[in-house]
């Protein structure tokens, strides 16, 4: 394995020279290979290690997942996560509910529910889950997934399927952190291609957000319609832009990090990270489209994570993440969250 030193110095110095190889265009893609792998050294890789949690940990009546990011406001600590009825583990039966932490993440108190369904018909009246968060201009913006029963089905129920079962990505915004948060009026923001071929044509789940150049930038993954049942191990990131974060969203065109079936990313040192799980790699791009990988068969990564993210917070400050987030275990008939520690 190779990997690049995190040191925050040696980053800057890897961004600028990858910087200097997108600059160079007459060089071939091999070349540009071999001079991003001059700059990578060995060095210990990532590792992960996880704590257990009070409040949204493990429970008899109910299973949570999919948690945001996480913010604080005021000194508190705020997670929003799906939530469901044990023993239902899947969360295409969810609501998005929200707590609160005094301590970093070690203990948390549930707060309630941050959003129900919609209103019958609309995109999200099955089911909302996968939220997260990004705060601007004094408003608290809940990106989401939803999703609808299945479409032609007598008994209006959600069956799961691979064919009609689309989601797509709305927005509920809000004055204060514990809400009520409110639906925009054009939701949903971001919805699937309508060319079967491309690699969001089915799904578009996992909303994370960036602000970069004035802009909000929505990573969010894409599955598509073509790949079937085999979709959720082809699942690809891509990214949509927005003057500001109500939309309109326009998205990149394609992918630009496959098998990334969980969306995690954040800002460092000026560059961009990005965790893929279903490869195990840890990539970093100096302009957010262009993705190489600083570490591979990485071991023991957290399912589903969140980071505490000050760079979402009111204002966006460019502060790098301190590294603890909060991460899903998933077992039969078990869903629940536990803290994580990266030494990045």
């Amino acid at each position: 394995m190779r990997y690049i030193n995190f040191q925050k110095g040696q980053f800057k110095i890897i961004i600028a020279i990858i910087i200097t190889v997108f600059s160079v265009g007459c060089k071939s893609k091999t070349t540009k290979k071999k001079n991003v792998e001059n700059i990578i050294t060995e060095t210990s890789s990532v590792k992960f290690t996880y704590q257990d949690i009070t409040g949204i940990g493990k429970d008899s009546l109910y299973n949570r997942r999919d948690n945001s990011d996480i913010i604080k406001v005021d000194g508190t600590y705020y997670v929003w996560y799906s939530r469901m009825d044990s023993p239902i583990t899947s969360g295409y039966w969810a609501t998005i509910w929200y707590a609160t932490s005094q301590d970093e993440g070690r203990t948390w108190e549930e707060q309630g529910m941050a959003l129900g369904l919609g209103a019958e018909g609309a995109f999200d009246s099955h089911s909302v889950f996968t939220p997260n968060i990004l705060v601007r201009n004094n408003k608290y913006y809940m990106y989401y997934t939803g999703v609808k029963p299945t479409p032609g089905n007598k008994n209006k129920v959600f069956e799961g399927n691979s064919t009609t079962d689309i989601t797509a990505i709305g927005l509920a915004v809000s004055d204060n952190p514990n809400g009520p948060f409110k639906r925009v009026e054009n939701n949903p923001v971001l919805e699937i291609s309508d060319v079967d071929s491309d690699f969001d044509s089915f799904r578009i789940d996992d909303a994370s957000l960036l602000v970069r150049d004035n802009k909000v930038w929505l990573f969010y993954k894409g599955r598509s319609i073509a790949d079937g049942k085999a979709g959720p191990s082809k699942t690809k990131m891509s990214v949509a832009y927005a003057n500001q974060p109500e939309g309109p969203f326009k998205k990149h065109d394609g992918p630009l990090l496959d098998k990334s079936h969980e969306v995690l990313i954040w800002g460092k040192d000026g560059g961009i990270v990005s965790l893929a799980s279903i490869n195990k790699t840890l990539n970093i791009s100096a302009d957010g489209e262009h993705f190489f990988v600083l570490q591979d068969s990485l071991k023991n990564i957290p399912k589903a994570p969140g980071l505490y993210r000050p760079h979402l917070e009111n204002g966006n400050p460019e502060i790098n993440v301190p590294g603890w987030g909060i991460a899903m275990i998933q077992k039969k008939g078990w869903a629940y969250l536990v803290r994580f520690e990266m030494n990045n």
